[in-house]
């Protein structure tokens, strides 16, 4: 009876050793890493917006083209519809699956634009933001949620895949911060357009 007890208990071990072991959180480097470039991003979009006229964030650089305020109705939109996609997939039991991409190629994503792409029907702007302050506060909520989550985790984000994208969960929140980089680009290109509005000094009159 006492080793067959013993049997148990050393089978119960080893059960919750190999959990324990394929249940791997992120490590330090990998949470500074995601947590600093979520910071940046927030901060510069903060920044490149600020000040701006209500004439220059209506501005469209050509026919079709987006205005600054229409690039921040993009990331309002799109960045809730990308932490679902998070959340569907970390609810996904774990599995082997090994992304192609490296971080570093998910990150590069932000910085070249020389690939544009079309935002997907239910990503695309529809002209219902008019505030950009309400719009940065909706941003930066969303933002502190997925923060505090990235800080305090310890779950397994490598074992899950986002199917959308083909690339670990981890990588996935990586490119909600790349995504939200890439147009706060954007926003620099208009701002240097020919014929963006400049500013007026006080008192002056168009």
């Amino acid at each position: 009876m006492r080793v067959r007890l013993e049997v148990k208990i050393s089978a119960a071990l080893l059960f919750l050793a190999l959990k324990s072991a394929s249940a791997a959180p992120l490590t330090g480097l990998e949470r500074q890493r995601l947590t600093a470039h979520m910071q940046m991003t927030e901060s510069w979009l903060a920044d490149e917006v600020a000040g701006l006229s209500d004439e220059q964030l209506h501005f469209h650089p050509a026919p079709g083209a987006w205005s600054i305020l229409e690039v921040v109705e993009h990331l309002v939109i799109s960045e809730p519809i990308y932490w679902q996609d998070f959340q569907r997939a970390m609810r996904m039991p774990p599995s082997s699956f090994k992304s192609n991409a490296g971080d570093d190629d998910i990150l590069w994503y932000g910085i070249d634009r020389t690939r544009r792409e079309k935002a997907i029907p239910s990503e695309d702007v529809k002209g219902q933001l008019q505030d950009l302050s309400a719009g940065l506060k909706s941003f930066r909520e969303l933002r502190a949620t997925i923060l505090h989550y990235v800080r305090t985790t310890k779950d397994d984000l490598r074992s899950r895949i986002v199917p959308r994208q083909g690339c670990d969960a981890y990588q996935w929140l990586l490119l909600i911060t790349s995504h939200c980089q890439r147009h706060i680009l954007q926003i620099r290109d208009i701002k240097s357009s020919p014929g963006f509005p400049k500013v007026r000094p006080a008192g002056v009159e168009p």
